[in-house]
């Protein structure tokens, strides 16, 4: 079972945050270029790799703290490959599945809100109840 809701209610996910996502037949993910083998990325190369804007990605490293390139000279940002790896991961999470950064933020913290939950077996109890109505309904 997916740990997505789906159905009535699936919208108002609350602590998961997520919004309805973009529609196109093949994720982007697939479109991506392959990771190339290096120590160490610039954020233009990044930016290239994950089709994320520079000013986007340093957002999102005050965001997650998951994303902690190296700073090395003057300020830049050295992303390792674990780094390039996990701003795919976020950029799948934001705009291929809808999520809110609060939402992606805690997905990849590991953490499902107790809200989700509730919501999650209420969806299934309600979709369990009109199954077993339909079928006592094709054998009556």
């Amino acid at each position: 079972m997916s740990d997505r809701p789906s159905g009535p209610g699936a919208l108002s996910r609350g602590a998961q945050g997520a919004r309805p996502s973009h529609d196109s037949a093949a994720t982007e993910e697939d479109q991506l270029p392959p990771i190339p083998a290096k120590r160490y990325f610039a954020i233009g190369e990044v930016s290239e790799l994950c089709a994320v804007k520079p000013h986007v990605l340093r957002y999102w490293e005050r965001e997650f703290k998951q994303l902690h390139p190296v700073k090395r000279r003057g300020n830049r940002r050295y992303y390792q490959p674990r780094d390039v790896i996990m701003v795919r991961r976020i950029r799948e999470l934001l705009y291929d599945q809808g999520f809110t950064i609060d939402g992606a933020r805690q997905r990849l913290e590991g953490k499902q809100g107790a809200a989700e939950q509730a919501q999650a077996r209420l969806v299934a109890r309600q979709l369990i109840a009109e199954l077993e109505d339909l079928r006592r309904t094709l054998r009556g």
